[in-house]
């Protein structure tokens, strides 16, 4: 059973949980993702620090309502200070292009935009090609709240993709 409290939706089971304090939200009228996807609530950073690599995928992907969302994402959390409000590159890389310096799987993605350039290569991650613009990416991890909100934003850049096929959904 579901019900409205405060413009949010919330599920009855959950509340009556036995010994589960806390409960998944999700406000009324959003778009969820599909059933058993990794959406948990937490920061970014917290997420990259126990997902092993190459594990985290995108549950939103293909989704267009979800891809508006994570434009206005982009646009909230800055992004397009440096890689423009279309995606098409500034100060930093255009994103939608065929030229991404880490590869472009969504776990590379995901890690790229928590950590920052530096701490993903820290971590074992490496250039695979060069682009025009070089700058290094900073850590957004600790500036955007969700896995949720990322996951959008990662949405929308692959919505407005147009390089090849390869960087689509890997």
């Amino acid at each position: 059973m579901m019900r409205r409290f405060a413009g949010v939706v919330v599920s009855t089971l959950a509340l009556l949980g036995a010994g589960c304090w806390l409960v998944a939200a999700t406000p009324a009228g959003a778009a969820t993702p599909a059933a058993g996807s990794p959406i948990t609530g937490k920061p970014p950073l917290q997420v990259v620090a126990t997902a092993p690599k190459g594990s985290l995928h995108n549950p939103f992907n293909g989704n267009a309502a979800i891809a508006k969302e994570g434009h206005q994402l982009f646009f909230n959390y800055g992004c397009n200070g440096c890689h423009g409000g279309g995606g098409g590159g500034g100060m930093c890389p255009p994103l939608i292009n065929g030229v991404w310096i880490y590869g472009g799987s969504d776990d590379t993605l995901f890690r790229l935009i928590s950590l920052g350039s530096d701490k993903l290569q820290a971590a074992g991650y490496y250039r695979q090609t060069i682009e025009n613009v070089v700058a290094p990416m900073p850590s957004m991890g600790p500036l955007i709240k969700s896995d949720a909100d990322l996951w959008k934003i990662i949405t929308w850049i692959r919505s407005a993709y147009t390089g090849p096929a390869g960087h689509k959904y890997k």
